[in-house]
Protein backbone atom coordinates (compact mmCIF):
# COMPACT_ATOMS: atom_id res chain seq x y z
CA UNK A 1 0.00 0.00 0.00
CA UNK A 2 1.23 3.24 -0.54
CA UNK A 3 1.66 5.73 1.94
CA UNK A 4 4.03 8.45 3.59
CA UNK A 5 6.07 7.22 6.84
CA UNK A 6 4.63 8.79 10.18
CA UNK A 7 4.99 12.38 11.43
CA UNK A 8 7.07 12.64 14.02
CA UNK A 9 8.05 15.26 16.82
CA UNK A 10 11.42 16.47 16.92
CA UNK A 11 13.65 15.48 20.14
CA UNK A 12 15.83 18.78 19.56
CA UNK A 13 15.36 22.23 18.53
CA UNK A 14 17.39 25.73 18.32
CA UNK A 15 18.63 28.46 16.44
CA UNK A 16 22.53 28.94 14.93
CA UNK A 17 24.30 32.25 14.78
CA UNK A 18 25.81 32.00 11.19
CA UNK A 19 27.03 35.37 10.97
CA UNK A 20 26.17 39.03 9.56
CA UNK A 21 23.51 39.19 11.99
CA UNK A 22 21.86 35.85 10.86
CA UNK A 23 19.93 33.42 12.93
CA UNK A 24 18.99 29.98 11.70
CA UNK A 25 16.50 27.85 13.06
CA UNK A 26 16.97 23.77 13.05
CA UNK A 27 15.43 20.86 14.81
CA UNK A 28 16.49 17.22 14.78
CA UNK A 29 13.99 14.09 14.88
CA UNK A 30 14.02 10.31 14.02
CA UNK A 31 16.67 8.43 15.91
CA UNK A 32 19.57 10.16 16.87
CA UNK A 33 21.80 7.12 16.03
CA UNK A 34 20.29 6.97 12.46
CA UNK A 35 21.59 7.62 8.71
CA UNK A 36 21.89 11.67 9.54
CA UNK A 37 19.76 13.57 6.14
CA UNK A 38 19.69 17.40 5.91
CA UNK A 39 16.51 18.17 4.79
CA UNK A 40 17.18 21.51 2.09
CA UNK A 41 13.82 23.14 1.61
CA UNK A 42 12.87 25.05 -1.54
CA UNK A 43 11.96 28.24 -2.64
CA UNK A 44 14.44 29.97 -2.20
CA UNK A 45 11.94 31.42 0.81
CA UNK A 46 9.96 28.53 1.50
CA UNK A 47 10.72 27.21 4.72
CA UNK A 48 10.55 23.69 6.48
CA UNK A 49 6.94 22.34 5.15
CA UNK A 50 4.68 20.60 7.97
CA UNK A 51 5.02 17.42 6.39
CA UNK A 52 8.68 16.84 5.39
CA UNK A 53 9.48 14.40 8.14
CA UNK A 54 6.92 12.07 6.36
CA UNK A 55 9.12 11.26 4.00
CA UNK A 56 11.31 9.13 6.06
CA UNK A 57 12.01 6.16 8.25
CA UNK A 58 12.15 7.76 11.66
CA UNK A 59 13.59 4.76 12.82
CA UNK A 60 16.14 4.92 10.75
CA UNK A 61 16.97 8.15 9.68
CA UNK A 62 18.12 11.02 12.44
CA UNK A 63 16.10 14.08 10.15
CA UNK A 64 17.62 17.50 10.33
CA UNK A 65 15.53 20.49 9.54
CA UNK A 66 16.69 23.75 9.08
CA UNK A 67 15.56 27.09 7.69
CA UNK A 68 17.50 28.89 5.56
CA UNK A 69 18.48 32.57 5.68
CA UNK A 70 15.85 35.03 5.78
CA UNK A 71 13.34 32.00 5.97
CA UNK A 72 10.42 30.80 8.44
CA UNK A 73 11.64 31.06 12.30
CA UNK A 74 14.95 32.04 11.27
CA UNK A 75 15.88 36.08 11.59
CA UNK A 76 15.63 38.80 10.44
CA UNK A 77 12.64 37.95 8.24
CA UNK A 78 13.14 37.65 4.72
CA UNK A 79 16.50 39.82 5.19
CA UNK A 80 17.99 39.82 1.86
CA UNK A 81 21.59 41.70 3.04
CA UNK A 82 24.21 39.08 3.45
CA UNK A 83 21.99 36.83 1.72
CA UNK A 84 23.16 34.90 -1.24
CA UNK A 85 24.04 31.84 -2.58
CA UNK A 86 27.03 30.82 -1.27
CA UNK A 87 26.31 31.79 2.41
CA UNK A 88 23.82 29.93 1.90
CA UNK A 89 25.72 26.67 1.44
CA UNK A 90 28.47 27.84 4.12
CA UNK A 91 25.65 28.05 6.14
CA UNK A 92 24.99 23.90 5.92
CA UNK A 93 28.49 23.59 6.69
CA UNK A 94 28.18 25.65 9.59
CA UNK A 95 25.49 23.18 10.75
CA UNK A 96 27.06 20.44 10.43
CA UNK A 97 30.10 21.00 12.06
CA UNK A 98 27.50 22.50 14.90
CA UNK A 99 25.43 19.19 14.91
CA UNK A 100 28.83 16.90 15.23
CA UNK A 101 28.26 14.94 11.84
CA UNK A 102 31.26 13.77 9.97
CA UNK A 103 28.75 12.93 6.49
CA UNK A 104 25.38 13.25 5.69
CA UNK A 105 22.55 12.29 3.02
CA UNK A 106 20.94 15.72 1.47
CA UNK A 107 17.36 15.81 0.18
CA UNK A 108 16.70 18.88 -1.34
CA UNK A 109 13.87 19.83 -3.81
CA UNK A 110 13.51 22.85 -5.89
CA UNK A 111 15.91 25.23 -5.05
CA UNK A 112 16.86 23.04 -2.28
CA UNK A 113 18.47 20.99 -4.74
CA UNK A 114 20.50 23.79 -6.23
CA UNK A 115 21.98 24.33 -2.46
CA UNK A 116 22.72 20.33 -2.24
CA UNK A 117 24.71 20.28 -5.18
CA UNK A 118 26.31 23.14 -4.58
CA UNK A 119 27.24 22.23 -1.03
CA UNK A 120 28.10 18.30 -2.48
CA UNK A 121 30.51 20.55 -4.95
CA UNK A 122 31.98 22.56 -2.07
CA UNK A 123 32.38 19.70 0.42
CA UNK A 124 32.23 16.59 -1.27
CA UNK A 125 33.96 14.31 1.56
CA UNK A 126 31.01 15.35 3.81
CA UNK A 127 28.25 13.84 1.57
CA UNK A 128 27.03 9.91 1.64
CA UNK A 129 24.58 10.46 -0.92
CA UNK A 130 21.60 13.04 -2.46
CA UNK A 131 18.09 12.44 -3.52
CA UNK A 132 16.80 15.41 -5.14
CA UNK A 133 13.24 16.44 -6.09
CA UNK A 134 12.16 19.37 -8.74
CA UNK A 135 15.99 19.90 -10.26
CA UNK A 136 16.88 23.53 -10.72
CA UNK A 137 19.77 24.14 -12.09
CA UNK A 138 19.76 27.91 -12.14
CA UNK A 139 20.76 28.63 -15.78
CA UNK A 140 19.65 31.46 -17.62
CA UNK A 141 16.85 29.03 -19.62
CA UNK A 142 15.90 27.51 -16.16
CA UNK A 143 15.07 31.03 -14.79
CA UNK A 144 13.39 31.93 -18.10
CA UNK A 145 10.94 28.66 -17.58
CA UNK A 146 9.62 29.93 -15.34
CA UNK A 147 8.98 34.14 -15.45
CA UNK A 148 9.90 34.61 -19.48
CA UNK A 149 6.61 35.31 -21.18
CA UNK A 150 8.60 32.55 -24.02
CA UNK A 151 8.65 30.15 -21.29
CA UNK A 152 6.92 26.72 -21.11
CA UNK A 153 4.86 27.87 -17.80
CA UNK A 154 3.95 31.41 -19.28
CA UNK A 155 2.47 29.48 -22.64
CA UNK A 156 0.91 26.99 -20.51
CA UNK A 157 -1.25 29.16 -18.38
CA UNK A 158 -1.32 32.81 -20.09
CA UNK A 159 -4.21 33.94 -18.54
CA UNK A 160 -1.81 33.73 -15.15
CA UNK A 161 1.12 34.75 -16.30
CA UNK A 162 -1.33 38.16 -17.75
CA UNK A 163 -2.37 38.75 -13.82
CA UNK A 164 1.64 37.89 -12.91
CA UNK A 165 3.37 40.31 -15.13
CA UNK A 166 -0.24 43.51 -15.40
CA UNK A 167 2.24 45.80 -14.29
CA UNK A 168 5.69 44.94 -15.44
CA UNK A 169 7.13 47.52 -18.22
CA UNK A 170 7.29 46.35 -21.92
CA UNK A 171 8.82 44.74 -23.45
CA UNK A 172 8.12 42.20 -20.64
CA UNK A 173 11.54 39.79 -20.21
CA UNK A 174 12.85 37.72 -17.41
CA UNK A 175 15.01 40.42 -16.22
CA UNK A 176 12.41 42.94 -16.49
CA UNK A 177 9.50 41.08 -14.28
CA UNK A 178 12.54 40.73 -11.63
CA UNK A 179 13.73 44.36 -11.90
CA UNK A 180 10.23 45.30 -11.65
CA UNK A 181 9.42 43.05 -8.74
CA UNK A 182 12.22 43.64 -6.97
CA UNK A 183 11.84 47.30 -6.96
CA UNK A 184 8.24 47.25 -5.80
CA UNK A 185 8.42 44.82 -2.77
CA UNK A 186 10.93 47.42 -1.26
CA UNK A 187 8.54 49.97 -1.51
CA UNK A 188 7.12 51.65 1.21
CA UNK A 189 3.22 51.60 0.28
CA UNK A 190 1.94 48.49 1.92
CA UNK A 191 -1.14 48.43 0.22
CA UNK A 192 0.73 48.25 -3.35
CA UNK A 193 4.00 45.52 -1.93
CA UNK A 194 1.57 43.37 -0.05
CA UNK A 195 -0.27 42.92 -3.59
CA UNK A 196 2.93 42.34 -5.48
CA UNK A 197 3.91 40.32 -3.15
CA UNK A 198 0.92 37.89 -3.54
CA UNK A 199 0.91 38.13 -7.14
CA UNK A 200 4.35 36.80 -6.95
CA UNK A 201 3.09 33.90 -4.27
CA UNK A 202 -0.46 32.99 -6.40
CA UNK A 203 1.63 32.74 -9.61
CA UNK A 204 4.08 29.81 -8.28
CA UNK A 205 1.41 28.18 -6.37
CA UNK A 206 -0.43 27.95 -9.63
CA UNK A 207 2.25 26.60 -11.24
CA UNK A 208 2.92 23.58 -8.13
CA UNK A 209 1.03 21.20 -8.78
CA UNK A 210 -1.03 19.57 -12.24
CA UNK A 211 -4.14 19.57 -10.47
CA UNK A 212 -5.02 22.47 -7.42
CA UNK A 213 -7.86 21.98 -4.62
CA UNK A 214 -10.87 24.11 -5.43
CA UNK A 215 -10.08 27.53 -4.86
CA UNK A 216 -5.91 27.60 -4.64
CA UNK A 217 -4.04 29.69 -7.06
CA UNK A 218 -6.90 31.79 -7.43
CA UNK A 219 -7.46 33.64 -3.94
CA UNK A 220 -4.73 34.64 -1.52
CA UNK A 221 -6.88 35.53 1.57
CA UNK A 222 -6.23 32.40 2.93
CA UNK A 223 -2.07 32.32 2.56
CA UNK A 224 -0.15 32.67 5.58
CA UNK A 225 1.86 36.79 4.98
CA UNK A 226 5.11 35.88 6.30
CA UNK A 227 4.86 33.09 4.21
CA UNK A 228 4.23 34.97 1.15
CA UNK A 229 6.38 37.66 1.96
CA UNK A 230 9.74 35.33 2.52
CA UNK A 231 8.77 33.47 -0.64
CA UNK A 232 8.47 36.24 -2.97
CA UNK A 233 10.88 38.57 -1.55
CA UNK A 234 13.62 36.25 -1.69
CA UNK A 235 12.61 34.32 -4.90
CA UNK A 236 12.82 37.77 -6.34
CA UNK A 237 15.97 38.47 -4.91
CA UNK A 238 17.48 35.69 -5.69
CA UNK A 239 16.22 35.36 -9.49
CA UNK A 240 17.15 38.83 -9.67
CA UNK A 241 20.66 38.38 -9.19
CA UNK A 242 21.22 34.97 -11.17
CA UNK A 243 21.17 32.91 -7.99
CA UNK A 244 24.63 34.57 -7.64
CA UNK A 245 26.27 31.63 -9.73
CA UNK A 246 28.20 31.82 -13.25
CA UNK A 247 26.43 30.63 -15.85
CA UNK A 248 26.24 26.42 -15.63
CA UNK A 249 28.17 26.32 -12.94
CA UNK A 250 26.72 23.01 -11.41
CA UNK A 251 27.30 21.31 -14.81
CA UNK A 252 30.72 22.47 -15.35
CA UNK A 253 31.89 21.64 -12.19
CA UNK A 254 29.67 18.16 -11.87
CA UNK A 255 33.00 15.60 -11.94
CA UNK A 256 33.70 16.53 -7.99
CA UNK A 257 30.79 14.66 -7.62
CA UNK A 258 30.51 11.76 -9.79
CA UNK A 259 31.29 9.04 -7.12
CA UNK A 260 28.26 10.50 -5.12
CA UNK A 261 25.15 8.38 -5.26
CA UNK A 262 22.13 9.73 -5.93
CA UNK A 263 18.18 9.72 -7.21
CA UNK A 264 16.97 12.56 -8.79
CA UNK A 265 12.55 12.64 -9.31
CA UNK A 266 11.19 14.80 -10.94
CA UNK A 267 7.52 15.31 -12.32
CA UNK A 268 6.75 15.20 -16.11
CA UNK A 269 4.49 18.12 -16.06
CA UNK A 270 6.45 20.25 -13.98
CA UNK A 271 6.10 23.61 -14.81
CA UNK A 272 8.45 25.90 -12.37
CA UNK A 273 11.65 23.80 -12.67
CA UNK A 274 12.27 22.11 -16.53
CA UNK A 275 12.78 18.36 -16.70
CA UNK A 276 15.06 18.30 -18.98
CA UNK A 277 17.12 19.94 -15.83
CA UNK A 278 16.40 16.65 -14.60
CA UNK A 279 17.57 14.74 -18.05
CA UNK A 280 20.59 16.76 -18.30
CA UNK A 281 22.00 16.53 -14.93
CA UNK A 282 21.51 12.50 -14.50
CA UNK A 283 23.24 12.46 -18.00
CA UNK A 284 26.49 14.04 -16.45
CA UNK A 285 26.27 12.31 -13.40
CA UNK A 286 26.97 8.91 -13.95
CA UNK A 287 26.15 7.83 -10.00
CA UNK A 288 22.41 8.76 -10.42
CA UNK A 289 19.12 7.56 -10.65
CA UNK A 290 16.51 9.32 -12.66
CA UNK A 291 12.77 8.73 -12.11
CA UNK A 292 10.23 11.00 -14.08
CA UNK A 293 6.59 10.85 -12.61
CA UNK A 294 4.45 10.34 -14.98
CA UNK A 295 1.20 11.57 -13.63
CA UNK A 296 3.10 14.70 -11.49
CA UNK A 297 4.62 18.45 -11.73
CA UNK A 298 6.70 19.93 -9.02
CA UNK A 299 5.08 20.16 -5.57
CA UNK A 300 5.78 17.09 -3.28
CA UNK A 301 2.25 17.52 -1.94
CA UNK A 302 1.24 15.46 -4.93
CA UNK A 303 0.55 11.61 -3.77
CA UNK A 304 3.36 10.31 -6.76
CA UNK A 305 6.09 12.49 -5.53
CA UNK A 306 5.40 11.76 -2.34
CA UNK A 307 5.34 8.01 -2.61
CA UNK A 308 8.75 8.04 -4.83
CA UNK A 309 10.51 10.15 -2.34
CA UNK A 310 9.65 7.63 0.50
CA UNK A 311 10.99 5.04 -1.94
CA UNK A 312 13.97 6.82 -2.40
CA UNK A 313 14.84 7.19 1.21
CA UNK A 314 14.01 3.64 1.83
CA UNK A 315 16.32 2.11 -0.76
CA UNK A 316 19.24 4.82 0.00
CA UNK A 317 18.82 3.68 3.46
CA UNK A 318 19.76 0.25 2.64
CA UNK A 319 22.28 1.15 0.58
CA UNK A 320 24.44 3.35 2.60
CA UNK A 321 23.73 0.46 5.37
CA UNK A 322 25.49 -2.07 2.88
CA UNK A 323 28.14 0.49 1.72
CA UNK A 324 29.50 0.77 5.41
CA UNK A 325 29.55 -3.01 6.03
Amino acid sequence: MKRLYPDVTCYENGFIDVGSEHSLYFEQSGNPKGIPVLFVHGGPGAGLPPNYKCFFDSNKYRIIGYEQRGCGRSTPLAETLDNDTWRNVNDIEVLRKHLGIKRFLLFGGSWGSTLSLLYALQYTQHVTGMILRGVFLARQEDRDWFLSPNGCAAQLFPDYYRKFTKDVPHPITTSAVCDYYSAIVRSSNDVLRHAALKRWYQWEERLSRVTLPPGVGDSTSHYPMQLVTCLATLECHFLSNKCFLEENYILENIDKIRDIPGTIIHGRYDMICKTEAAETLHKAWPQSQLQIIPDAGHSTSEPSIGYALCRATRDMSRYLQESTK
